[in-house]
């Protein structure tokens, strides 16, 4: 698609359903790359598909005997070198994308809903964990020690201490929904627990920095930064979707948390964690649907922050809404009656990726309207047909009336070709030479077509290497010819419609001379007064011999394909009581 003939006023959105992916096991979860050229998808069987997304194959995939239960969640690295997938079975697995290998697997003592990466570690070691019913936890992948997060604030006493009504096998408080993130730099860990509060937590010493309460103190499900780590996205059980603002540099955050701390000394507790956190994130917007109450699945933004999309968790719905930062919702997207369980926004372009509940992910895509007035400033679209009058030196090579203006291009300037522009979605600190832009998808085999068995007759074989569809006509049970030349549609053997061709006017005029001219054989045949049944046979048969290599060697000079049916002696007995033309018609079938 060309850019300058899209209206720029369309909007940003996808539209339409553009195709589907589909793998032998059922799709669960789907994640990008940071270049959006990868997409890796968990399966229920244990794998991890990756696939080429410019030309939707499949480029790899991750996968042995000992992961073999539905994978939950799936992270790529930060240069796309390595997964990190987690299961049902209580493990974390960190693949190699490009030798396709394991390198470390530990199992936890709980089912990990998420597992995240370190988004500024270009070699993997941590990950940010979100238990089934435990506190987030931060995972050392190299030597499996693990961290639990503070979820909870005493109002009683001066620091964080969890309370004791609810504890893991490790004594630890757990809650029934807890979510957390890393920031864009990773060194802060966002956590939303069940009494719908935010808590910011520097993960190396585990103490809570600030806290933001919710309206409403619902629990929190999910929690997510947009790409440039300006917004934070949380999807509370309150059928509510809130989008706060980041007021932290987004460099240097912690120091940022640190002088806010040292301006509310003269405040303790909670008081004080609130304090700050009224200066960390700011409400913009709540998003809902207030008629009919929807409950929200998966939300996320847009690769340019610009859109917010969220699917229903209704069952049997595939229904995706779209809102723009503002609130106002632009677009509802109605696909199969399929329930929805994953989403993801294409990092660059305006693309919609869902996971439906049959484990087929579905590729949203823009329907543009193309604008070709853009190809040249004189274009005009007309509603209706005008009649158009030309200038007398219209198709002159040197028009009088217009001069032909001169190429401000110029020819000795040397062209770079060298240099690489780059990508403005992504800053300078998001670029390598070490990342892992494209892997080589694997060919698919071509399903091998069926050949025709070639059938023999008592007087001619057919020709093995003229196969086809059956003639075009046919004896009927009485006796009489079928003719279904007639028909412009025939069914092949994949069951598509085979439109047929037609004989041009110059054949049907020498088929037509050819009829009015009897021949020797014929004439002689007559005078004698047909001695006997078999040499008329013969003589007819020599006769429609005769026409058929004309006609054949006719066809071929035309460049078209004809099959000449041979038929046997029994055919050739019926023919003597046809005519000759009859006889040559029946003769023939076009392909």
């Amino acid at each position: 698609m060309n850019a300058p003939i899209i209206d720029p006023l369309q909007g940003d959105f996808p539209e339409v359903i553009e195709e589907y992916l589909e793998y032998t096991s059922s799709m669960k979860c789907i994640s990008f790359n940071r270049r959006g050229t990868l997409l890796a998808a968990g399966c229920n069987d244990g794998s991890c598909v990756i696939w080429d997304f410019g030309t939707r194959g499949i480029a790899k995939v991750l996968g042995d005997d000992e992961c073999s239960s539905p994978i939950t969640s799936i992270c790529w690295s930060r240069y796309g070198h390595q997964i990190l997938v987690s299961s049902v079975d209580k493990s974390l697995t960190l693949w190699d994308v490009l030798s396709g290998k394991k390198i470390t697997r530990i199992v936890l003592q709980q089912t990990p809903l998420q597992a995240r990466l370190h988004p500024r570690s270009s070699t993997p070691s941590l990950c940010l964990v979100c238990p089934i019913s435990c506190a987030p936890m931060v995972v050392d992948l190299n030597t499996g020690n693990t961290t639990l997060l503070k979820i909870h604030v005493s109002e009683t006493c001066n620091g964080p201490n969890p309370s004791s009504h609810s504890k893991c096998s490790d004594g630890i408080t757990s809650f029934t929904s807890s979510a957390a993130c890393f920031n864009k730099c990773g060194n802060l860990v966002y956590v939303g627990n069940s009494k719908g509060e935010i808590l910011i937590i520097d993960y190396k010493d585990g103490e809570v920095c600030a806290m933001v309460p919710i309206s409403g103190g619902s629990v929190v499900k999910s929690i997510l930064f947009s790409r440039n780590g300006q917004y934070l996205l949380i999807n509370s059980n309150d059928r509510t979707i809130r989008i706060y603002e980041n007021i932290l540099p987004l460099k240097d955050e912690v120091r940022a948390l640190n002088e806010l701390g040292e301006n509310f000394s003269d405040l303790n507790g909670v008081e004080k964690f609130k304090a700050v956190g009224s200066k960390c994130l700011t409400l913009l917007r709540e998003i809902q649907d207030t008629i009919n109450r929807v409950q929200w699945k998966a939300p996320c933004f847009s690769g340019d922050s610009e859109w917010v999309v969220g699917g229903s968790a209704s069952k049997g719905e595939h229904k995706i809404h779209i809102w723009d930062r503002a609130g106002h919702l632009v677009k509802i997207l109605e696909g199969p009656k399929e329930a929805l369980i994953d989403l993801a926004w294409h990092p660059v372009y305006p693309l919609v990726l869902s996971v439906s509940l049959n484990g087929i992910v579905y590729i949203w895509a823009k329907d543009y309207t193309e604008s070709w007035s853009a190809f040249a400033p004189d274009f005009i679209e007309l509603e209706e047909n005008e009649e158009y009058i030309e200038r007398e030196d219209e198709f002159d090579l040197i028009p009088e009336t217009e001069k032909v203006k001169g190429s401000d291009v110029n020819e000795d300037e040397d062209v770079d070709i060298l240099t690489f522009e780059k990508d403005t979605t992504f800053s300078d600190s998001d670029m390598s030479q070490d990342e892992l832009y494209f892997l080589p998808a694997s060919p698919t085999q071509d399903v091998p077509e069926k050949q025709e068995t070639c059938s023999k007759s008592p007087s001619k074989m057919v020709d093995c290497n003229n196969t086809g569809p059956s003639p075009s006509e046919e004896a009927g049970p009485n006796g009489n010819v079928m003719n279904h030349a007639s028909t412009p549609l025939q069914d092949d053997a994949g069951g598509r419609m085979k439109r047929k061709r037609k004989p041009s006017e110059k054949v049907l005029e020498l088929q037509a001379e050819k009829v009015n001219k009897p021949s020797k054989s014929t004439k002689s045949a007559k005078s004698k007064g047909k001695s006997s049944v078999d040499q008329d046979w013969h003589c007819r048969r020599e006769y429609a011999d005769q026409h058929l290599r004309l006609w054949k060697s006719r066809w071929w000079s035309e460049h078209h394909f004809y099959e000449v049916r041979h038929v046997n002696q029994l055919e050739y007995r019926f023919l003597v009581n046809l005519q000759v033309k009859e006889c040559c018609d029946i003769k023939w079938n076009l392909t």
